[in-house]
């Protein structure tokens, strides 16, 4: 172990953290939405220092064979070297393919996205939500700056002017995405015998095992996810659960427009 993880090991142990806030506590959040002006909708979010912006772009294209009368919803990440000294330019790493994934399925489980109204034609046109994800500065705890961000873009996204035939997406229409409710990402570390949340870059690195929870509009849990080899016990996910649920419900109060 090295010294740093040694010295966060033992600052656990005695209730603290390196950045002084509570195991539960969030560091500030703030939500720029009025960042991309060619995106359907986009924000950019800073968690302390982690920065992230998110974009929603919308077309037109034809649905999956099983889902002929739903929309299609696709979740992209990109790492960029700017951001960290741990980033590499080139094809997307495991580790932005996982932050996508997560991503992903916190919106499309929460059902955060009525997607029987994005059907314009069963079986042959629907709308396709677009959601690309760009890391600016990795301060750690890139899944919930970037499962915000997302979930801010989506609740300011307008459709573009459609004519039937083609998308006009210099034109924007004043008929907002059918988001039905604002999913929220809560991501906890284990170090030692402690779970903190929002865990900083130091803290990640310190860690044996992650595990982020992500709640609805009612309180809900729609989607788990765990990373890293440490084991969890049950009442570390229901203490964990219990911080995402009341965490959740107020940064909904910053995300919703």
């Amino acid at each position: 172990m090295m010294v740093q993880d040694s010295y966060i090991h033992k600052l656990a142990a005695k209730g603290a953290r390196i950045d002084g806030r509570k195991f539960g506590e969030f560091r500030n959040v703030s939500i720029d939405d009025k960042t991309i002006e060619k995106a359907e909708g986009s924000a950019i979010v800073r968690l302390g220092d982690t920065k992230v912006i998110a974009g929603v772009k919308l077309d037109v294209g034809t649905p999956f064979p099983d889902k002929p009368d739903e929309g299609v919803l696709m979740v992209s990440a990109e790492f960029s070297p700017i951001s960290s000294p741990d980033f590499e330019a080139g094809p997307p790493s495991d580790e932005s393919i996982e932050l996508a994934r997560i991503v992903d399925r916190g919106i499309r489980e929460s059902c955060a996205v009525d997607m029987k109204k994005l059907c314009i034609k069963a079986k042959e046109k629907v709308w396709i939500v677009n959601i690309d994800i760009n890391i600016l500065d990795n301060f750690g705890n890139l899944i919930d700056a970037s499962a915000i961000a997302s979930a801010a873009a989506l609740s300011r996204t307008v459709f573009p002017k459609f004519d039937g035939e083609v998308v006009d997406s210099k034109e924007k229409t004043k008929k907002k995405l059918p988001v039905t409710t604002i999913p929220v990402a809560c991501t906890f570390v284990k170090i030692g015998d402690s779970m903190v949340c929002d865990p900083v870059l130091e803290e990640e690195d310190a860690s044996s095992c992650r595990l982020t929870l992500t709640t609805k509009d009612d309180g809900n849990v729609c989607a788990i996810q765990k990373g890293g080899e440490g084991a969890l016990t049950s009442e570390e996910i229901e203490k964990a659960l219990d911080m995402a649920v009341s965490i959740g419900k107020e940064l909904r109060k910053q995300i919703a427009p």
